[in-house]
């Protein structure tokens, strides 16, 4: 099977016109991905809609979320563990907005799997399934992937309305040093690319940021752009109905004829001090785009942490001055802001926050840093009925591995799916005839109790 580069699901970014072969492939897997839904039981209070901040290149949890400071030197490192807002519950010195939230999610701490690369295990988070080739590096996205969240949520639970579902900004993760480039499992793989995540680029922090081909042309109208679409769909009518290509062409014109979509991702209209809440910088700007397209009926938005040219959260070397001046800040306050908002607008029940990488760091510091460690992580949930103030699992003295309730990347999967309402066992039929669930983890059902 080919290995395709990822446009995202953005039926007017320049680039996304598909060769004859590309398109008899979608027809073909616009075919696939029946569904058969079960009877298991939903959480008491579905959300509405799901953000996902995915902190590419993996965070140390003992400097963030799950402190060691009894430890030796070598493993607590130079970052003091601080009193939340939760008595007895410490994190990072460095997360004081966060710290004096603790009473809104819950710190998951026994996350773990065995695949050190950077690449692969973005496809067994992103999708609940681990990718064809694991502990690698080497492997991009390919449309014999599994189907990422987003296009699963497109597919089963889809919004009304011209608002895409799923949206991931404000960058595709890739990471230089790796000879695959892009990390594989997200987008719709073999469900097809009509099902991919409607991709944003660029940094909304940027004076006159602009999603691209949502402005509409000084010689169009939205009235002109729906004869063009009738003619175009009459047109369309006399050809195969497997074009998978129909259905993005389609969801453009909505787009282009709704002024409502594109307002939702012009920040501009927010407020000066809302802005400033969420810090002028990219990460920042990407949690309020985030919250203004779930407000505006987005279902599922992942937002990247964005591409810094620095190595991202992968701290090799330098890791405490890069956590303390480059990475947790604008995390800190980024994520604070969104909680905040979200509960100030009355949304954070109805909102699934998930706060996570890909892995973790090795407990021991080495040459200036942590290496990778993908043995005992941490997670964080928010809202969407989850119960705040908590901690689920717990890792051994030194952080090294998981001491109760493990938790694999496909596991927080379900439970993204779960809180959505979708039950994870409902099965699907893959691009081979066979029938299988939409991911391979349990949901952490206990989260809501």
């Amino acid at each position: 099977m080919s290995t395709f580069s990822f446009q995202g699901r953005n039926p007017l970014c320049r680039g996304l016109y598909p060769s004859r072969r590309d398109v008899v492939r979608a027809g073909a897997f616009g075919l696939l991905g029946s569904f058969v839904p079960s009877a298991v039981a939903a959480p008491k209070h579905s959300a509405k809609s799901v953000i996902l901040l995915f902190m590419w290149g993996g965070p140390s949890h003992i400097d963030t979320w799950d402190p060691k400071p009894d430890a030796a030197a070598e493993i607590r490192g130079e970052f003091r563990a601080i009193q939340t807002s939760v008595p007895g519950l410490r994190i990072t010195e460095h997360f004081p907005r966060l710290a004096a939230r603790a009473g809104k999610y819950t710190i998951v701490r026994s996350m773990t799997h065995t695949d050190a690369a950077h690449l692969s295990p973005v496809h067994h988070l992103l999708t609940g399934r681990l990718a064809a080739k694991t502990n690698s590096d080497a492997d991009g996205p390919s449309r014999a992937d599994s189907p990422c969240l987003g296009a699963i949520v497109e597919k089963v639970a889809r919004g009304a309305g011209p608002m895409p579902t799923a949206v991931t900004l404000p960058w595709i993760v890739s990471h230089p040093a790796a000879p695959g480039g892009v990390a594989p499992g997200q987008n719709a793989g073999w469900l097809g690319m009509g099902f991919d995540p409607f991709l944003v680029t660029g940094d909304p922090n940027a004076p006159g940021f602009q999603v691209a081909g949502l402005k509409v042309a000084a010689d169009s109208s939205t009235g002109r752009i729906a004869e063009r679409a009738n003619l175009l769909r009459a047109l369309e009518s006399a050809k195969s109905p497997n074009d998978g290509f129909a259905d993005l062409r389609s969801q453009a014109f909505d787009l282009l004829s709704s002024p409502a979509v594109a307002a939702s991702f012009d920040l501009s209209r927010e407020p000066v001090s809302i802005r400033d809440q969420y810090g002028r910088h990219t990460h920042g700007q990407s949690c309020l785009l985030a919250r203004r397209l779930v407000e505006a009926g987005a279902r599922m938005v992942t937002v990247n942490w964005p591409n810094d040219n620095q190595n991202f959260w992968d701290t090799h070397q330098n890791n405490f001055p890069s956590l303390k001046d480059r990475l947790m800040p604008p995390a800190d306050q980024g994520f604070a802001a969104l909680l905040d908002d979200l509960d100030a607008r009355g949304m954070l029940r109805d909102t699934l926050v998930v706060w996570v990488g890909e892995f973790g760091r090795t407990p021991r510091v080495g040459t200036g840093g942590r290496e990778h460690w993908p043995h005992c992580y941490s997670a964080v949930l928010a809202g969407g009925g989850v119960r705040g103030g908590a901690v689920h699992g717990a890792s051994d003295k030194t952080g090294a591995y998981p001491t109760n309730n493990p938790v694999s990347p496909a596991d927080l999967t379900a439970t993204i799916y779960h809180a959505l309402g979708i039950d994870p066992q409902t099965t699907i039929v893959d691009r081979l005839g066979r029938v299988l669930a939409l991911t391979e983890g349990k949901p952490l059902r206990a989260l809501w109790g």
